[in-house]
């Protein structure tokens, strides 16, 4: 299994708030970048939506 944390530096180069960096925050990444360029249609990133929920119930 891969590493699902951030480092420091992409999380703050993508400014994602310190309440979010946890365990998951590597699947919190692509997840935004996906949201901006569908300009968050709830039906698009549904794979990367599903994969950050599934690590967040998980820890």
């Amino acid at each position: 299994m891969s590493s699902t944390t951030a480092s420091q530096e992409e999380l703050k180069a993508h400014r994602v708030p310190l309440a979010w960096r946890d365990q998951c925050s590597a699947l919190l990444l692509p997840l935004n970048v996906c949201r901006k360029e569908k300009y968050y249609l709830p039906w698009e990133c549904e794979n990367e939506r599903h994969a950050y929920e599934k690590c967040q119930y998980d820890e």
